[in-house]
């Protein structure tokens, strides 16, 4: 990375949204939508069902195209950073042991977990012991534990932006507390973080609220 680069890097917004048109297909959900979001900055995404917070998710996460308006990470348009996006569709192979899955994700990220990396992981939620055991005997709420396990090891370093939908869903009370933690710690060390939740998320310091925007058809709904 050039001088110039890193500097633009360490004083533009993690994100910065500017008029964007949230759009699934052909179909605009809201319009115009803008965020400046700084590192340390956690925003909880909420609007109606309907609004698109999962569609602008998927956007900013580069699965979706922008057809509409202007994204860029730390300065820059085209994704240059890897985010961390955590969906509903949670990506576990169930033929793969809790430790395979977890170290997978990982991987996709450059790193490489040692055995004590995922000792504490699954631990940080709640699984230890569970390392050599199939994914496919878990439940639904410990399947989506080993998904959530990669934030105990991931650092602004290696992805600065964490775009989670609705990570709190079939968490206990002790594991949210931990999760907001954690987002909490992340934010501090100059990460930045889009999340939407039905819960309250004490921990955000912005809003972000897609009923706020246009709406070009309120009978549309998505999974929100």
């Amino acid at each position: 990375m050039s001088e110039s680069s890193f500097s633009a890097t360490q004083t533009s917004p993690v994100l910065a949204l500017d008029k964007v048109t949230v759009q699934r297909g052909e179909t605009p959900l809201c319009n115009g939508v803008d965020l400046q979001l700084a590192a340390g900055g956690i925003c909880h995404l909420i609007g109606a069902n309907g609004t698109g917070k999962t569609t602008l998710l998927m956007q900013l996460a580069g699965l979706l195209p922008v057809l509409t308006g202007t994204i860029e990470y730390q300065g820059r348009a085209g994704l240059p950073i890897q985010p961390l996006y955590i969906s509903h569709q949670l990506g576990i192979h169930p033929n793969l042991t809790v430790a395979q899955n977890l170290t997978f994700l990982l991987n996709l990220y450059g790193i490489a977990p040692s055995l004590d990396d995922i000792d504490e992981a699954l631990a940080w939620v709640g699984l230890q012991g569970f390392e050599t055991v199939s994914s496919s005997h878990l439940s639904a709420g410990q399947t989506r534990r080993i998904t959530l396990a990669r934030l105990y090891l991931l650092t602004p370093e290696v992805t600065p932006l964490w775009l989670l939908d609705e990570p709190f869903t079939a968490l206990d009370v002790d594991m949210v507390a931990r999760m907001q933690q954690r987002l909490q710690a992340f934010a501090a060390a100059g990460g930045a973080i889009v999340m939407t939740s039905h819960q309250a998320v004490g921990v955000a310091n912005q809003m972000l609220d897609l009923s706020e925007y246009d709406l070009s058809d309120t009978d549309i709904t998505e999974p929100d």
